[in-house]
């Protein structure tokens, strides 16, 4: 199942993420790798939050990612959600995924 990670992040985010920025991002692709991040990063304008998705067999995947991100560990997330993302279309489609509509 596909699930989106959102990210509000505390002021001054881009600042305060320096020290954590590498080892976020080594977290980051060592989900990439597994195939269970799929897009991630932040919005602009302003940069005060962020979106990841995942696929996954379930949210607890997502959960532990969270509880290891050194963003989140450091207190730079002050909130985090996941939902759960019925996804109808796309290109990369997976087997039964696609509903008809």
């Amino acid at each position: 199942m596909y699930c989106i990670l959102f990210y509000e992040f505390v002021d001054g985010y881009l600042e305060k993420r320096i020290p954590y920025r590498q080892e976020h991002l080594n977290l980051v692709h060592e989900y990439i790798e597994r195939d269970l991040l799929r897009l991630g990063g932040a919005f602009a304008n302003p940069a005060d939050s962020a979106a990841l998705v995942f696929f996954a067999e379930d949210m607890s995947v997502v959960e532990s990612f969270v509880k290891v991100d050194p963003y989140y560990t450091n207190a730079l997330v002050k909130k985090y959600t996941i939902r759960e993302w019925t996804v109808v279309v796309g290109k990369d489609m997976i087997g039964d995924q696609l509903t008809k509509v």
